[in-house]
């Protein structure tokens, strides 16, 4: 049943992330096109794709986190014999369990202090966008956590078809 509800919860969060990318790519292409085309450009069309940047941002750092996406330094690791390597990936996964979880708590706080302002075209309240951070840190905690068993032990992150998250780094 776990297992289940972690790939609904995977699937999820991969449908929201590619429905906030694309509806950002359109937004951003018909207001570039209209401007070129016209000289008019669609008033909050700038702001939306701002807030959809943040969305993304801060719902996308936990998927990311759990194929390994992420920058990192692999080096000290394969210096160290395994024990010690062990005792530094359970550090690792600490201290990014621990930033999700300060992350949470200062995102919950944000929030409720600018629930009351307003986005200057849109007219949102700003804590309807700043809510991408407590629910971002949610679920970064929640990916680190479905593959804090393989990390620590094998040095392994989930795996999906298509995504090598190190194909950049010879670049």
């Amino acid at each position: 049943m776990i297992d289940r509800l972690d790939r609904v919860l995977v699937r999820v969060n991969q449908a929201i992330l590619i429905a906030l990318l694309a509806a950002m790519s359109v937004i951003v292409f018909a207001n570039v096109m209209l401007r070129f085309l016209t000289d008019v450009s669609i008033v909050w069309a700038e702001e939306a794709a701002r807030y959809m940047m943040i969305w993304l941002t801060f719902l996308g750092m936990g998927l990311v986190y759990r194929y390994g996406g992420h920058l990192a330094v692999d080096n000290l690791q394969d210096a160290l014999p395994p024990r010690f390597a062990r005792a530094l990936r359970v550090l690792i996964l600490l201290l990014v369990a621990g930033f999700g979880l300060l992350m949470m708590w200062i995102g919950a706080n944000h929030v409720d202090r600018t629930w009351v302002q307003t986005t200057p075209v849109l007219l949102l309240p700003f804590g309807l966008v700043y809510t991408a951070m407590p629910l971002g840190a949610a679920l970064l905690i929640l990916h680190v956590l479905a593959v804090a068993r393989r990390f620590v032990g094998e040095r392994r992150f989930d795996g999906t078809e298509g995504f090598d998250p190190s194909a950049g780094a010879g670049l």
